[in-house]
């Protein structure tokens, strides 16, 4: 055999391998369809399978031996490195090829039995020596045991791989020096800053929990499954599971980053610059998602699980898939938010968003709690149930989803009737949400008969609108009558209840502090109800405030006619003294001529004055003061 370390001696002519030597080669070996044609002594004393094959085979007559390797680990490829080390060239094991060499070593047969520190052994023992002491080199031999898995199982070689990964991730990696960061911050295996390749002694600390998703999103969904499942049993955290399950489907399912605010922003690891995203089968990463995830809640998980829906329903998944996150869906649906509901209709149908699907939730958010399902609507338990909170938050969601969905013409009246029906009616305290949906979609659909209107106002009841609500329903024409009607009637019944209620805690208001517990409390139950009791008391003390008013008013008035009066008086008191007929005394006073007084042609200067015919004529000069002015003239 030609001495370990000198240059090889293979060559390629297509599909055709040679070695370059003086001997003709007596063994062609097919793999692939690719043929080597080799010499038969440095395969024996190397592979035993190979040997056994030739003894089989040694009575043949044929000059050259042909022997073809069926399902060959690696490939052309790889046998090509094994013909090497056969003949005694030197092979370089890295991280990327101790996985397939090691396999193709088993399928070989290459044990110690037919040559020392044959390369069976050498691979185990760089596969125990390198590869399970180092992440990143760990993270890339299980990555290419993707091609190997049935044989990769049998050395124990993923089992191995993982349960180092394992014991990484459980350990803190600032003890290793991991992960080695390769923007921002560089470090060496010993876990120190490099500064353009120096070591720079100081030490990087990272409390980080989520070092090790972007390195392990690489692997294939079958071996991810199973590392998730080896650290679920050693006790890592069911939250940084979640966590790294939902990176690893935000990575390769289409939307769903986009869909959950975008991909979180973590470095990449040395690791991952040198490997390449896997080829993953959504249909079978969508199945393996769903028995991984944990039973856990919350609002971000909810709107995740809400996009692996979206995928679903685009991918056409097979229903147990589908029924599996509607019902996990279902039951943290009070978590949920409007634009996660709002599911586009991918199928034939003539809607434009999956009510369907959305109407299956809810009926397993209710089956999820049986107790408060059967609670009376007039209990008293229901605002003191634990869940009760749950089934409003639900129900304000279904209402808001139901008055987004309304405006879609071909939205049938009986799918509006079964989304608004799906929550039992204690869960909500308030229509308002409800009469709005379904004026949306009476507006939306004006060629609805005035039957179907009715049977669709049925779903409301009118005793829990508020004011506004109430306010505007009674002047609603697209309501029939026979509805404007009724919101009326119960629009007074609950200004009586009110007006009685108010009146009842007024009069408890009054008496003794020993008498208040009992009536306080009855009448808070009647009273406190939509808002009524505050309309109640506003009216009540617009109407002292009216009073008062009133009575300020009235003494203005009062006032201002005094006033007016006095002002009058004035005006007829300056209209006598600056009369023309008016003429001072020291120079004769006389009157003027009047159409009254033709008879009269002159009035002399040196007669007397005619006060008291004047008075006599003109007795509607009441005036003492008046008078007085002109007898002083």
């Amino acid at each position: 055999m030609a001495p370990a370390g000198r240059t090889s001696g293979f060559h390629r002519e297509g599909d055709h391998w040679f070695y370059s030597s003086s001997l003709q080669s007596d063994i062609t070996v097919v793999v692939d369809e690719v043929k080597f044609h080799l010499h038969k002594f440095p395969l024996i004393s190397r592979c035993g399978k190979i040997a056994t094959i030739f003894e089989d085979c040694e009575s043949s007559t044929d000059m050259t031996l042909t022997i073809p390797l069926e399902e060959f680990p690696g490939g052309a490829e790889t046998f090509s490195i094994v013909v090497k080390f056969c003949y005694g060239d030197r092979v370089d094991f890295t991280p990327k090829n101790i996985v397939i060499l090691y396999c193709a070593a088993d399928y070989l047969l290459m044990t110690d039995d037919y040559g020392e520190d044959n390369l069976l052994s050498k691979s185990e023992s760089y596969f125990h020596k390198h590869i399970l002491k180092d992440w990143k080199d760990c993270i890339l031999a299980l990555q290419s045991c993707e091609l190997v898995i049935p044989r990769a199982d049998k050395l124990q070689i993923i089992s191995r791989c993982i349960n180092a990964l394992s014991v990484m991730i459980c350990t803190d990696p600032s003890l290793f020096g991991w992960p080695m960061m390769m923007y921002g911050s560089l470090q060496s295996p010993g876990g120190s800053i490099l500064w353009n390749g120096i070591n720079t002694g100081a030490k990087i600390h990272s409390n980080e929990s989520n070092w090790w998703f972007e390195d392990v999103s690489y692997l294939c969904v079958e071996l991810f499954e199973r590392l998730i499942q080896t650290m679920e049993a050693k006790g890592i955290s069911p939250e940084n599971l979640a966590r790294s399950i939902m990176y690893y489907c935000k990575k390769y399912l289409p939307g769903l980053g986009r869909w959950q605010g975008g991909q979180s922003g973590l470095s990449r690891t040395v690791a991952s610059f040198s490997m390449t995203p896997a080829n993953v089968n959504q249909d079978a990463l969508l199945r393996s998602v769903i028995k991984l995830l944990p039973q856990k809640k919350g609002k971000s998980f909810c709107r995740f699980l809400l996009g692996l829906l979206r995928v679903a329903l685009i991918l056409g998944v097979n229903n147990t898939c589908q029924d599996s996150l509607e019902r996990r869906i279902g039951i943290q649906l009070d978590l949920a938010t409007l634009d996660g509901l709002l599911i586009p209709n991918y199928s034939d149908s003539d809607t434009l968003y999956n009510t369907d699907c959305v109407e299956r939730m809810i009926r397993h958010f209710v089956s999820s709690e049986p107790n408060v399902a059967s609670i009376s609507p007039l209990s008293a338990n229901v605002d003191t149930s634990p869940s009760s909170g749950r089934f409003k938050r639900v129900a304000k969601l279904v209402d808001n989803y139901v008055a987004e969905v309304a405006s879609d013409v071909n939205l049938k009246p009986g799918k509006l009737r079964a989304l608004a029906e799906a929550l039992p009616e204690s869960s909500r305290s308030l229509h308002d949400g409800l009469y709005r949906a379904l004026d949306i979609y009476i507006k939306a659909h004006p060629w609805l008969s005035d039957k179907e209107r009715e049977q669709l106002c049925n779903i409301i009841d009118f005793q829990k609108l508020s004011i506004d609500a109430c306010a505007h329903a009674s002047q609603n024409e697209r309501l029939p009558l026979r509805i404007v009607l009724q919101v009326l009637f119960f629009e007074q019944m609950q200004l009586r209840t009110a007006l009685a209620g108010c009146l009842n805690a007024l009069d408890a208001e009054s008496a003794p502090t020993a008498s208040l517990a009992i009536p306080n409390e009855a009448a808070g139950q009647r009273v406190h109800r939509d808002g009524w009791v505050t309309v109640v008391r506003e009216n009540q003390v617009l109407k002292v405030d009216m009073e008062r008013l009133r009575s300020r008013v009235g003494e203005l008035e009062e006032e201002f006619s005094k006033i007016k009066e006095e002002m009058k008086k004035a005006t007829k008191s300056n209209s006598y003294l600056s009369s023309p007929r008016l003429v001072p005394r020291g120079t004769g006073c006389k009157l003027l001529p009047q159409a009254s007084d033709a008879q009269q042609d002159v009035v002399e200067s040196g007669a007397p004055t005619p006060r008291a015919s004047v008075e006599q004529a003109r007795p509607s000069i009441k005036n003492p003061r008046h008078r007085k002015s002109f007898s002083q003239l």
